[in-house]
This record gives C-alpha cells, structure tokens and sequence, in this order.
C-alpha cells in the first residue's frame, strides 16, 4: 500500500488519485503463463484494454468475478487455492466445494443434475455441474472425460470434482455471442463461441437435455439481459429481501432492472439465481391479517422478521411474495414494481407520480388539465413532502432540504448535486424537483425562471432519472423547444443523449463548469467547456468538451487538432499535475470523464489548501509521449517527431540521458535552431545588441544544455561554453525546423534505450553487479537496470522472463525467470529483485510496464488477426517438457501471458 505518511498528510491527494487509480494504491501484476491439455486458442486472451481493465479488477468488487480467460479470478484461485491443497489421495466428495474465488469451504452444495434456483417450478436452472466428455484433438480426435461446472454463468472444466477447489483445466466462453446446438451423434452437444467448436457428450439422453435446457437459459439471460448487455445500468430499486415462492423461504439480493425483477445470493454475486419478468404482472400488498395464503404461513421464520408483504401475479405463473422489513421500503418497491409491471399506474406512488402515471398514459395529450395541476407546477413554498416515493425517512428528509425554490448559486449547486450523487435513490427526485420549478401554471404551459432551467441544463450531464421521470423529462424539454428558454431545453436534449451513451458521472461539476454553464449559453456550442492542453515545447492548444467527454475523446479530437496519430500509434497521453502541488503528475486513462477529472483535481486542491485564501489554481494538463514503439517510427507526424525532440532533450538535460559535453552542445544548438531561427549574431560590438545575443545563448544553455555539466562551470569556462554554443549554431543557418528536428532524432536513436522511460532507484537485493543507486529503464523489449552515474546497461529482462511485478510492501518487487539459455538450476528456477523507489513511482513503473505488455499482446493479436479484427486473441504458447522445468511453477494460470492483479 501507500506510505502511511503520504495517506495522512495528502489527505487531498487520496481524493484526486482514488478516481484516477480507481483506488488503486500500489498495484502488483503477475503475467500468465501455463500450458492446458487442449492448447486452444481460447484460454489465452490478453487483458482487455490497456489498464483500464487491470486495474479495475483490483478494486471494484462488482468487477470481481468477470473471469475471462487470464484474468485475476482464474489466477487467484491458482495461486491460492493450489498452495492450500496438497496431492492427496483422498477423493473430495462431488462438489463439496464451492469453485468461488473467496472461500474454499464446502458452501452451497450443487447437486449433479438440480439447480441451486429450483425452489419454484417455473424458474429456469442456472447452475449445474456434472461429468461430460471433452473432445480432445490431437493428432487424432479422443474424447476425455472432464467433470463440469456451470456456476455463476462460467462454464469451467477439472479432471474431477475434487479438483474444483484447484485452478480449473480450462473455461468454455457462454456469452451472447456463443450458441448451443445438439452436435452429430448421440448425446453430442456442441458450443460455439467466437473463436471455436467444443464438442462434449453426454452420458445419457436426459443428462444432454439437461444440459442443454441449462446452458440456453443462461446464454438467453447473458444475450438479452441488461446486466450483461450493459453492465454500467442501474437498478431502479435494489436490496435484500425475503422471496417465497411454494412456501419456501430464501433471503436474497434483489435488482430491479427495467421491466425485470433479477434475485441473486448476495450482494456480490454477477449472474442472476433467476429472475421475474413483472410486465403486465399484477403486482399488490398483502394484507396478512386477512389474507392468509397457505404459501405465506409455510414459512413461519420470514413472517417474524418482515412485517409487510408484496405479491407479485405474473402471467400465467403461481405468485412469488416478497417479506419486507420497513413501511418505507414496502412503499419504494411496491411503485417501482408497479410502474415495471404497467398495470396499477396512476394508482400508487406520491400524488405527483400518480399524476405523471395519468399523464403517461394519456401519452403527455399537451391539451390534459393535469398539466395546470399545481403539484407539477412551479411554487414559491417549501415542499412538505418529497415528490417521489423514497426507502427511507432519512431519504425524505433530504429530499424536502433539496427542494430550493428560487436561489441556485455555485457551491449550492455542487452540493445539491453531490448529495444525489452519493444517494442515487434521490436522483429521481431531484429531476421532479427541478421540473416542478421550470414550469408555470399561469400564463399555461409557460417556462419557469431562468436559473431552474440552468441548473437542469447541469443536471443532466451528470445523471438521468429513470422511467417514467426519464419520458416526463423528455416531454417536458420537447415542450419547451420554441420558447425563450428553448434554447437551454435544446442543449439540455443534446446532453441527455450523450449521458445516456456514456453513462453517469463520478464527480460533482466542477466550478468551470458550472460558470460555463451560466455565464457562457451553452446552447451556442455543442462542446461548452474548454480547456488548454500543455506541449513540451512550451506551446499549448485549446480544446473543447461536453459534460460527458471521456478521455479517449478527448484525445481523438487533440490528435485531429494538432496533427497526430491516434494514440495507440503514436504512444502520446495525456497526464495531469498533482493538485496538492508536488512534483508529481498522473497519466489518465481513457475511459474516465475530463469533467471528472477537473471536478475531483479541484475538490483535492481545495482540501489541500483549505482556510487559505480563495484558491485559484487550475489543473494543468499535458500531453507527451508514454509507450515507445520502434516499429511506429515510420508513420511519425511532424508534430510527434517535435514534440519527441523536446521530450529527449528534457531528459539530457536531466541527465537521464547519456551524452559527452561535446554532443551536448551540438544538440543544444540544433534546439536552438528549431526555437528561435538563425542566431542574429550583432554586427557591431555595440553593448545592447551584444547583451541580447548572450541573453538568447544563456537561456539556451539554461533549456538545452545537461544542468550537471553547468553546475562546475566557471565565468572563463561558461564565456567559452557560450563562444562555442554560437559558432554551433551560425553553422546551422538557414536549416529549417524540421531539418534539425531530423538530425535531432537520428542523433538520439542511436542510443538503444532511446525513448524509455527511467526511473531512479535504490537496489535492495544482495548482488555484487546490482549495488547501490540503479536506474531502471522500462522501454518495449523489457526492463533494463542501468549503472547511476554512466547510465551503463547493467542486465536485462526481457517481459517473456517477468513473473511478476510491482509493489512489495514499500520497495518494487521483480520476480524473474531465468532465461532458458542460462541453463537455470532446477532449484532456483526463479529470482526476486528488490528496489527501493518512493509510492507513486512504484505505481508509475508498474502500470507502464502492464500496459507495454498488454500493446504488445494487442499489436501481435492485430497482426494475427488483419483480416477478422475481432478475434483479437494473443496465440497459445507451447512449451517443451525441457523448458517446462525452468518456467515456475507451470500452473500459474492459462497461457495469456497478459498481466493481471493478484
């Protein structure tokens, strides 16, 4: 983790990295390597995108079971898992254990044949596990019998059940884009996915129905489901309930996701127990003083724990009730489940949602009365009581406060809206609120005051309410395109579109955006912020975003502004400063949103500073080169070969960058050209012009020359510097920019670390070549040591060789493998090298070493794969018994050898 120190004393600094990093303090990766008995092409996957995908893995638990093929679940459980069992003889009962990442005691048992779900005949099975057999191929087809798991939707396969509780041999993708089909020959089924067939057999007729009848449900679930199609969705009502369906009992996790009511065991859990469908269900409160149902009484325990009941009726099904503890969230889910069944509408809820109810029905008729009904009208009073139906009275009570009737200025607005960020159950609430305020009741139908409008104009690029608030907004905003404030109503359209593409908001706005939203009519742009982005070369350009803009975007439109490739190509990112004003910056990763970011960096500079004066300072953001490719040198722009120059020459004069005094001063002058033209060398010795032409050379050497050649230099010494630096340059007179930048670049590359990135270090580890201070060069081939003061190569590591890397306790940990060559003894297969670096640079080398690792795996997969992009998948390694013995240990995971988190 993080020095404690830097915790407690940049409080601020957690704030702004925990959105960056999502949490992530310091990171450790491990690569995959192993070698399955199949071989196939589908076990290895590399990791997703570049660290996006890593790194939230680490963190978040919903992310937690996604287990593609080499990603941190299947190798927890390897490493793990593996190193508590050792080979026994013993046999362990059939599913004794549960094949979950957490815990290996014997929890839920699966039985060979049932389901976990079957409490209710008409709910389909989603799990089951039992043994099939596998065709093999090798160099003739043989069927091998395997003992399968579907849990969780993943399908995995062992050798025998007692083995679940190991790293499994191997997973078969179900996913939408899979299908199921009865295969040639008895009791064969096969499974597509996109990248092979897999036939397996069952043992008998029943047992293939079985499996099929299973294995479609869950393609069915993960093919049309919203929790799968789009994983970002929330749920309009969601919480532990008791369920009873044929008077049996079972405390489950509830989410209510469109038009669906999904139950899972826990709160954890990705793939559904089952599921609901409540359209044109009939959906009521039981009274259970009169209503006695014989279901209901069968479970005796529930009834004491929850004292009110709702009923749901679907279709052509017996009735499932849910136990639940409090009036308030009796009344939550009750609306929720009535507006998802579209039965009782207009007939529960607030008076306001009933009146909405009415209205949707009638499909907003703009002639209704209702519309002049006063509770949908703007009011000068405080509400009494909130507009929607909320599940709890804390809930309540936070919704009345909202509730401002007139005045709406900056750090009101960002916490109204960092209360419904943090409480998303009063999103809806909110959106009601600020129609009620933006619409008259006299004249009819007239716009309400101008700053309500404003505020939803910033509203609704952080979230959107959901069905029937999301029709009654949209309505509502159609309604108000004509008249004076239609133009707000117009942008406001624009930014709900593009919140519903890319999803919520993390962040509050931030104050830029909220003075662009009421100073600078944001109608007049479809991109209403701006902001400058820094280059090297001491130049900048502005570029333009909405509410919702991502990272990638953002960068795609800079890329197209200045002249670049796009930054798979290029290599270039974008980074920021630090906003507690260390010398510190963070590279960001694409998926996140700049309006995030400029919120949360403003938010940490401000707790960072707090009692001080009002603070002023801006993230600074800059783009520069991060992944360094040789093969990409061929397409350079002009503006990326510059922009490479500078960022060269800001590591010489560093000195992480080895060159004598006398190409020093050559490069220095070639600079010069490139920033100020033909040196004016003064004609007369007259003192002024003189006094110019040596402030011009001293700045130069101050930006272009080694500062460690400077720091010895005496007056005679620097005066003869000076001498020469000019003469250099009137030599190069009349060569242009790009000229110089050419001989720049061609000069640079000759040195092989050309373009890495150098981290200083301390070495911890006991070994006579690797003392003292190091620096660790990460580049595309792998990880060099290099000696401090020469920067001389010391050894090298290739990333085939890496096993693992990242934070060990406070010091970077590399866990390598010996190279095949070096005929490594079988006792020590693998060695451990400790360096001492300070916490964000940890964190900087590992990402950077995770994310070359992952563009190679992306560039041979595109290489493999040019004419079917979509199969970007790395290719299986095969690894020789004799080699086998100097990877350690072999069973770390499938053959990806992408990173990923342990």
């Amino acid at each position: 983790t993080l020095h404690k120190n830097m915790e407690s004393s940049y409080p601020a600094f957690v704030t702004y990295t925990s959105l960056i990093y999502k949490n992530m303090t310091t990171p450790v990766y491990t690569t995959l390597k192993g070698v399955n008995e199949s071989s196939s092409s589908e076990e290895s996957s590399s990791s997703g995108e570049e660290d996006g995908s890593l790194c939230s893995s680490h963190t978040s638990s919903s992310s937690r079971k996604d287990s593609s093929p080499g990603s941190p679940r299947s190798l927890k459980r390897a490493v793990s898992m593996a190193s508590m069992t050792s080979e026994s003889d013993y046999a362990i009962p059939p599913d004794a254990y549960s094949t979950d990442t957490e815990c290996s005691e014997p929890e839920q048992k699966l039985p060979k044949t049932c389901c976990s779900s079957s409490d209710d005949g008409k709910s389909e099975p989603m799990e089951k596990s039992g043994y099939l057999l596998k065709m093999v191929k090798t160099w003739k087809k043989t069927w091998k019998r395997r003992w399968f798991v579907l849990k969780d939707g993943e399908l995995l396969y062992y050798k025998s059940p007692s083995d679940v509780i190991r790293k499994p041999q191997g997973q078969i993708e179900v996913n939408a884009t899979s299908s199921i089909a009865r295969g040639e020959g008895k009791q064969v089924l096969q499974v597509l996915t996109g990248k092979r067939v897999y036939y397996l057999k069952a043992d008998s007729p029943n047992l293939l129905e079985e499996w099929l009848r299973v294995l479609q449900s869950v393609l069915r679930v993960k093919a049309a489901s919203p929790l799968f199609t789009q994983p970002d969705i929330r749920p309009g009502m969601k919480g532990l309930l008791i369920k009873v369906k044929h008077g049996y009992s079972k405390r489950v996790w509830c989410a209510l996701i469109g038009k669906t009511l999904y139950y899972f065991r826990s709160q954890e859990d990705k793939f559904p127990l089952g599921q609901i469908k409540l359209w044109e269900a009939r959906v009521e409160e039981v009274d259970r003083s009169r209503d006695s149902d014989d279901d209901l009484m069968a479970c005796g325990r529930g009834l004491q724990v929850a004292a009110f009941t709702i009923a749901i009726h679907p279709q052509e099904q017996g009735p499932t009730y849910l136990l639940i503890e409090s009036r308030h969230e009796k009344d939550s889910w009750l609306y929720h489940l009535s507006v998802a069944a579209g039965t009782t509408v207009g007939k529960v809820g607030t008076e306001f949602e009933q009146l909405v109810g009415k209205l949707f029905q009638l499909d907003g008729d703009a002639n209704s009365q209702i519309w002049r009904h006063p509770v949908l009208c703007f009011s000068k009073e405080a509400l009494s009581s909130p507009l929607t139906t909320l599940p709890s009275q804390a809930l309540q009570t936070e919704a009345v406060k909202l509730f401002k009737p007139s005045t709406y200025h900056v750090s009101l607005a960002q916490s109204a809206l960092q209360v419904c960020l943090a409480h998303p159950e009063l999103q809806n609430e909110f959106f009601c609120q600020l129609i009620k305020q933006t619409r008259k009741r006299q004249p009819h139908g007239h716009p309400g005051p101008l700053q309500g409008w404003q505020f939803l104009a910033l509203c609704v690029g952080l979230f959107l309410p959901q069905h029937p608030f999301l029709w009654l907004l949209q309505v509502h905003l159609k309604r108000h395109g004509e008249t004076e404030v239609g133009k707000y109503a117009i942008y406001c359209q624009r930014s709900m579109e593009r919140t519903q593409q890319k999803g919520e908001r993390q962040s509050r706005p931030s104050r830029m955006e909220i003075l662009s939203i009421l100073l600078r009519n944001p109608y007049h742009h479809s991109l209403p912020f701006s902001v400058p982005v820094h280059f090297l070369n001491n130049t900048y350009q502005v570029v333009s975003f909405d509410a919702s803009t991502t990272v990638d975007e953002f960068q795609c439109r800079l890329n197209q502004d200045t002249g670049m490739r796009k930054t798979g190509l290029s290599g270039f990112s974008l980074y920021t400063d630090d906003p507690t004003g260390r010398e510190l910056e963070h590279c960001l990763q694409g998926g996140i949103k700049i309006c995030d970011i400029i919120s949360k960096w403003e938010q940490s500079s401000k707790e960072q500073h707090t009692g001080k004066s009002e603070n002023t300072r801006t993230v600074r953001l800059t783009y520069k080169n991060r992944l360094y490719f040789s093969l990409q040198v061929r397409g350079e722009s002009e503006r990326e070969r510059l922009l490479l120059a500078y960022q060269t020459n800001e590591a010489i004069v560093a000195g992480h960058f080895p060159v004598n005094k006398e190409l020093a001063l050559e490069m220095a002058a070639l600079l010069a050209q490139v920033e100020f033209g033909d040196f004016e060398r003064p004609f007369s010795a007259s003192g002024s012009a003189q006094t110019k032409s040596n402030q011009t050379l001293k700045q130069v050497l101050d930006r272009f020359y080694p500062k460690h050649y400077r720091r010895t230099t005496t007056e005679e010494q620097l005066r003869q510097l000076l001498q020469r630096l000019s003469t250099r340059w009137a030599s190069l007179r009349g060569r242009s920019s790009s000229e110089c930048v050419r001989i720049y670049l061609t000069v640079a590359r000759k040195w092989p670390f050309f373009g890495a990135k150098l981290f200083e270090a301390g070495s911890i580890t006991p070994s006579p070549e690797l003392s003292g201070r190091v620096w660790l060069a990460v580049h595309e081939d792998g990880i060099s040591v290099l000696e401090h003061n020469s920067i001389k190569l010391l050894v090298s590591h290739s990333y085939k060789n890496l096993m693992t890397f990242g934070g060990c306790k406070q010091d970077f940990m590399l866990v390598v493998g010996q190279s095949i060559s070096t005929n490594a003894s079988k006792d020590k297969p693998t060695e451990k090298h400790l360096f001492a670096m300070d916490a964000s640079k940890i964190r900087e080398i590992t990402l950077l070493i995770s994310s070359y690792i992952n563009s190679a795996h992306q560039q041979k997969a595109a290489a493999h794969h040019l004419s079917a992009p979509a199969l970007m998948v790395a290719q299986p390694i095969t690894l020789k018994s004799k080699e086998l013995r100097s990877k350690s240990p072999p069973a770390l995971g499938r053959p990806s050898k992408a990173p990923t988190l342990l």
